[in-house]
Order: C-alpha cells, then sequence, then structure tokens
C-alpha cells in the first residue's frame, strides 16, 4: 500500500508540473492575439468595391488581349 501512495504522489507532482507548462504555454498564445498577429481582419465595403472594380477590369483587359490574340 505504501508504493501505491508513493506512486500517487509522484503522478499528482508531474500533473500539477504539467498543468504549470500548461498555463506557461498558454498565456504565451494569449499575449501572441492581443497584438494582433492572429486577430482576423475586415474590410470595409468600400474597400472590397474597389477591389472587385479592380479585378473585373484586369479581366476586362485580359479577355481583350485573347480575343485580339
Amino acid at each position: 500500500m505504501t508504493d501505491l501512495s508513493g506512486t500517487i504522489k509522484e503522478l499528482i507532482a508531474q500533473r500539477d508540473s504539467l498543468n504549470e507548462a500548461i498555463e506557461a504555454l498558454q498565456s504565451l498564445s494569449n499575449g501572441a492575439s492581443r497584438n494582433g498577429s492572429s486577430r482576423k481582419r475586415t474590410m470595409s465595403p468600400a474597400a472590397r468595391a474597389r477591389i472587385a472594380a479592380a479585378q473585373r477590369a484586369r479581366w476586362t483587359k485580359f479577355r481583350a488581349k485573347k480575343k485580339s490574340a
């Protein structure tokens, strides 16, 4: 029985050290998201419209070049 209780104490100590390591890693990942590196970026409707218009112009130019060739 004493051997089993010693094993249990060792396992509890390992669990505690793993929990500390997990907390440290989580704090690192939380810090990374605070500085904006993993934040989702959104685009304004005006920006989307500008990009769409530019892409339509590129496709129009491409199709015109393809037709003339």
